[in-house]
């Protein structure tokens, strides 16, 4: 017998009218270098139907891809939601990728049209003659077009006005693509990811729930993770799922900005990479900010030190440690203490919140060895990551690695991890990081992560170099806070206690910078290509 439902897509068009509908008062602000923009729901709704009414005047069929090259805007909002609304694919396009990346990126995906914040547009001119596929040039700001070698090209709020705020939303088929990324391109050229209206929204919904963010329409909900990284983590849709207050930090936000744009509005949610939220901290060292209004701020992308918890917490701000990837659209697990452990310590709590946590709904994940087979989750026994789910991409788009990477209905991550019998992830390392010496794995992660622990530590990361004894070992670089020194004795030291003697470092060398990728992780490949031809100090001697 089957259930008698009505046949209701899931999609972003439902999203943007329930927006219209309920919410055409409330605010969304972005931060300009004028001042503050301000509009509501029903200016965003006029405005996204004049944007699909452009786009058919421009020509773009529908399941054609429209690339963005923007910041944290309104505009880059009404792209988010217009674009996929109208049948098209938005393809947010990393500005920090390397040039030919982005012409790589481009190229694959076909885009038809770029749309360019003012700002960007030199960076995007000189990728011009290597994008074949581009058909014109849509530049976002308020004023005049520049002078550009960009051709055909467009001002938006040119397009917008030539168009009429009448346009029917149409009837789509969730599982057609919304919206496009690519991974960041560690190796090799990077991997396109195709999002499905069903599966951002059903991302959406899980976001809401008590047990991950609980948005809702009370909150104040920043978008500080870039809009061209993974959807900025789904927060632009459910924040207008929801109905929520929102606030965009504009171009380039400073530590400074993001504080002062929290204060003054009483922000709620936001979110972060462990760098950002690092940044905030130094901004409170050189100012007084009230934050005292944060209540969730989603923290991922790399490991979040538990000493970084530890500090939020002493300022009563709650940093939530989430994981996913591009290819998990991009949310998959959220690490909360659970009500059975409300009585333990503090320090214990935070043991648990520094793990990558639990599997959202809907997501399974597992531990598979290396002979393919599954994994206890008993804590100790360490595999690669797979996952699956409904918002888990099933395959790349258009590119032969599909096959490497899927298996059985499961997507191989390439995390290295192991799960506790309460289900809580935790991820040692990336498989190509993984320290191996003596025939033993050491995890790069949780020794950045203890040494980060260290009072005089800004940054650290650590890599696996050749040791002629030992196959390989770890070599710490390590960035002391500024006016702060310290010594490798001290780093030393301070790990004494929190690893196997075997795990500490076998040198600890400083540096006033370690390299990051595109989307804010250490670029480790970088680092070893640094100290390629480093000597251990047994060998200096």
């Amino acid at each position: 017998m089957r259930g008698l439902m009505m046949d209701y897509p899931l999609t972003i068009t439902h999203i943007l009218d329930r927006a219209r509908r309920l919410f055409r008062d409330k605010p969304v602000l972005t931060r300009t270098a004028s001042g503050m923009h301000r509009y509501t729901y029903g200016d965003l709704y006029r405005r996204v139907c004049r944007l699909a009414n452009a786009l058919t005047a421009l020509g773009v069929c529908d399941g054609e891809r429209v690339g963005s090259f923007a910041w944290n805007t309104y505009r880059h909002l009404e792209l988010y939601l217009g674009i996929p609304s109208s049948g098209r694919v938005l393809h947010t396009l990393n500005i920090r990728l390397f040039p030919e990346q982005i012409g790589f990126i481009v190229n694959h995906a076909e885009d038809a049209l770029i749309f360019v914040d003012d700002s960007l547009v030199p960076a995007l001119e000189a990728l011009a003659p290597q994008l074949k596929c581009v058909r014109g040039y849509v530049v976002m700001g308020d004023g005049p077009l520049p002078k550009t070698s960009l051709a055909p090209l467009y001002r938006y709020e040119d397009l917008l006005a030539a168009a009429s705020e009448d346009y029917d939303l149409p009837r789509l088929d969730e599982n057609n693509a919304a919206g496009m990324c690519y991974t960041s391109g560690t190796t090799g050229n990077p991997k396109g990811v195709a999002y499905s209206h069903r599966a951002l929204t059903l991302q959406s919904l899980a976001q809401c729930s008590a047990d991950a963010f609980g948005l809702c329409e009370s909150d104040v909900v920043m978008s500080v993770v870039p809009m061209f990284q993974a959807n900025a983590w789904g927060l632009p849709y459910t924040a207008t799922l929801v109905g929520a207050t929102q606030i965009y930090p504009g171009a380039q936000p400073t530590p400074q900005d993001i504080c002062e744009l929290v204060q003054e509005h009483k922000i709620s949610v936001t979110a972060g990479v462990p760098t950002v939220l690092l940044g905030m901290l130094g901004a409170l060292e050189q100012k007084s900010y009230d934050l005292s209004s944060l209540r969730c701020v989603p923290c991922g992308g790399s490991a979040v030190p538990e000493s970084l918890l530890a500090r939020f917490d002493q300022l009563g701000i709650r940093v939530v440690q989430a994981w996913g990837m591009t290819e998990t659209s991009p949310l998959a697990t959220l690490s909360k203490p659970r009500s059975s452990m409300v009585s333990w310590s503090a320090e214990q709590q935070r043991l648990v919140r520094a793990k990558q946590g639990m599997s959202m709904p809907f997501v399974e994940m597992r531990i598979v060895g290396d002979d393919g087979k599954e994994l206890p989750q008993d804590g100790k026994s360490v595999g690669e990551l797979q996952v699956r789910g409904p918002w888990i991409v099933a395959e790349y788009y258009n590119d032969p690695r599909s096959a490497a990477a899927f298996q059985d209905g499961w997507f191989k991550t390439g995390d290295i991890a192991t799960i506790d019998p309460d289900g809580y992830l935790q991820i040692t390392d990336r498989a190509k990081d993984v320290i191996k010496s003596g025939g033993e794995w050491i995890s790069s992660v949780e020794l950045e992560n203890a040494i980060i622990g260290h009072p005089q530590v800004l940054e650290a990361a650590v890599i696996g170099l050749p040791h002629e004894r030992w196959q390989e070992r770890p070599l710490a670089c390590v960035v002391p806070r500024p006016g702060q020194q310290v010594s490798r004795a001290e780093i030393l030291k301070f790990l004494a206690d929190k690893v196997a003697k075997w795990w500490l470092p076998e040198d600890v060398v400083f540096v006033e910078s370690i390299p990051k990728t595109s989307v804010g992780k250490i670029a480790k490949r970088d680092l070893r290509e640094q100290f390629k031809d480093y000597h251990w100090p047994s060998e200096k001697a």
